[in-house]
């Protein structure tokens, strides 16, 4: 606990200014990140077979290319470079054929990578985008991950005892759960009817608040889902007492992509 607790005190002394600054400062941190995730990425799925050095380092272009050329925004838009999604469709699929032993690279391993790289590249310019129009925005979206996962896990530590889905996350619980849901839309709502729009409707911002919450614990469930698939309990050990880049970031990653259903129309 020791050691999380410093951690968590060095990883807030980094990021609080970090995000506080914005900016090319803010555009730097998020791209370092996101070759950081994308490495814990492609080791957890070596963890079961090596890919080839062709195709590692072809998946750091595509996730330099995709951040890189998206985080430059300023708004929040629907729009991509299509040239570059279909080049990396085209050119993890092709090699499937070129490779003829299965056992080096072969279907599965494309589609997890072209996933992979797409789902953590979005996420990454989505960061970004909502950064950039308002610090309050992301306050907001951070609110609500950080407090549903701290009050679910104090929940859970202290009452909790129906299991949630044991076979992906031992430790977690419906008290916690709703101990962590709680927490986070109360909290998060009166920071958005306080801080960004007095005049938003209470019960729409309540709503979506709640939706959020609970999306962000189904992401901790999916990259819990992946480890236990690759049999292992963190991303890495990059951040001592917490694990990883995607262990840290699994709920926010779904928070952020959840957020766009709401954002033109709010």
């Amino acid at each position: 606990m020791k050691e999380r607790t410093i951690s968590a005190i060095i990883m807030a002394l980094i990021l609080v200014p970090v995000f506080y600054i914005g900016g090319t400062v803010f555009d730097i941190a998020i791209f370092i990140i996101s070759l950081l995730a994308l490495k814990e990425f492609l080791d957890m799925k070596e963890t079961k077979k090596k890919l080839p050095m062709f195709v590692k380092f072809t998946s750091y272009i595509f996730m330099i290319l995709l951040v890189g050329t998206n985080m430059i925004k300023e708004t929040i838009t629907l729009e991509m470079d299509f040239r570059v999604l279909s080049a990396l469709f085209i050119t993890f699929l092709i090699p499937t054929v070129l490779y003829h032993d299965k056992e080096k690279y072969n279907i599965n391993d494309a589609f997890y990578l072209i996933g992979g790289i797409f789902f953590l590249s979005l996420s990454m310019i989505l960061m970004v985008a909502v950064r950039n129009v308002r610090l309050a925005l992301i306050l907001y979206l951070l609110i609500i991950t950080i407090l549903t996962d701290t009050f679910a896990y104090l929940t859970g530590l202290l009452i909790g005892k129906h299991k949630m889905i044991e076979s992906i996350s031992p430790k977690k619980t419906w008290e916690g759960s709703f101990g962590g849901t709680l927490a986070g839309v109360i909290t998060s709502t009166i920071f958005y009817l306080t801080v960004i729009n007095p005049n938003e409707n209470v019960l729409k911002i309540t709503l979506i608040s709640l939706f959020l919450s609970i999306l962000g614990q189904f992401g901790d469930l999916v990259f819990s889902a992946i480890k236990r698939y690759f049999g292992k309990k963190d991303f890495s050990n990059l951040i001592p007492g917490h694990g990883g880049i995607l262990d840290r970031m699994d709920s926010i990653i779904f928070v952020l992509i959840g957020f766009m259903f709401f954002w033109f129309g709010l």
